[in-house]
């Protein structure tokens, strides 16, 4: 369970907390995944449970995984992708998990530690802003998510991830719309990969801190862009955003 830079080494110690889609049909969902179709009905389905994942072991396919990233629409920062496999200890479960984004900072901090503590084995990596000019957006996004799941300490039978597919992993694997709400080891891979790029963005407003990188987590902010215009871009910026590159034409003073 130890997270990774991309695409090199050296590992960092997750924060102590600190294409192709695939729409799921409103009706049926069928994973094209083993032998016997598994078709599940949506109105069986409620948020924040773990039906997916029960529905997907009692088939033979788990332990099941989720994989989520946080920072893709961000203009500065890295982009970072966890995956967790929730345990089936009744002493271990985790109420509450839900889509990082619908969590308030207590509630993902606390969740998170849950999460460390907790699941039977996590991983996140990190891709630095010029990793994801150099790689292109979807490509560094794709790598990442398949990093993540590649370093669980526990290998998945099966894998979800939100919004996209992703190609080229060992197992069997769907991208499922929406998965950070309904399926609950999407919500925690979300939740620890929206908790760890927060706690990097806190520590990056601190070397660059004309940025207040800790305000606005590297999204294009109006506050955000009012500095990058003023100060230029640092090389936390991802140059092939073309609010970045516009202000790096600009001469600061």
């Amino acid at each position: 369970m130890v997270p990774t830079r991309l695409p090199v080494p050296p590992r960092h110690p997750v924060p102590p907390c600190h294409p192709d889609h695939v729409r799921i049909s409103a009706t049926t969902t069928d994973l094209p995944c083993h032998p016997d179709t598994v078709r599940i009905s949506a109105t069986t389905i409620p948020s924040t449970t773990r039906t997916y994942e029960q529905v997907l072991q009692s088939a033979g396919l788990g332990p099941v995984a989720g994989a989520d990233e946080a920072g893709r629409g961000a203009c500065a920062g890295p982009l970072v992708a966890a995956a967790v496999i929730l345990s089936s200890d009744p002493d271990r479960q985790i109420p509450g998990l839900d889509d990082s984004k619908a969590l308030s900072p207590a509630a993902r901090d606390r969740l998170c530690r849950q999460i460390i503590d907790h699941a039977a084995a996590y991983a996140w990596v990190a891709v630095e802003a010029r990793d994801c000019d150099r790689m292109g957006l979807q490509q560094a996004n794709l790598h990442a998510l398949r990093t993540a799941v590649e370093n669980l300490d526990i290998a998945p039978g099966f894998v979800i991830t939100d919004g996209f597919f992703v190609p080229n992993l060992e197992m069997e694997s769907l991208g499922m719309w929406k998965a950070d709400k309904v399926v609950a080891c999407v919500s925690a891979a979300s939740i620890l990969a929206k908790v760890t790029r927060d706690r990097i963005m806190d520590d990056l407003d601190e070397v660059y801190p004309g940025y207040e990188f800790s305000r606005h987590k590297g999204y294009a902010t109006a506050v955000h862009q009012r500095h990058l215009d003023e100060l230029g871009p640092c090389p936390q910026h991802r140059m092939n955003y073309g609010n970045v590159a516009r202000a790096a034409r600009v001469d600061p003073s």
